[in-house]
């Protein structure tokens, strides 16, 4: 018989207020933390675009913050848009920059 292997896989703290913060500017977000093997905690979209966020939580100490070796390999493999975000005050900056385009 084999063995069930259940992965729990946490959110940063600051994951509920972020998500908040892109869908009041706008975004359709979608949460895919629970995905794993690297792959970015959300996917928002507006103005025509997807977006891949990775999310960390800013108030820890940059070790803490650093990309996993999934993460890292994600980011260097995929062929588009991904990044990361450590505030709401990040998300809003996106945002103001975006709209300038």
């Amino acid at each position: 018989m084999s063995k069930l292997r259940t992965v729990i896989r946490k959110v940063d703290n600051n994951h509920a207020e972020i998500v908040k913060t892109f869908r009041q500017l706008g975004y359709s977000v979608v949460s895919t933390a629970k995905l794993g093997k690297g792959f970015p905690d959300i996917i928002c979209g507006k103005f025509g675009h997807n977006y891949l966020f990775e999310i960390k939580d800013g108030k820890l100490s940059p070790s803490k913050k650093k990309l996993s070796e999934d993460e890292e390999k994600f980011f260097r493999e995929w062929g588009g848009s991904v990044m990361v975000v450590t505030s709401v005050d990040e998300v809003i900056n996106f945002d103001l920059k975006r709209r300038a385009i």
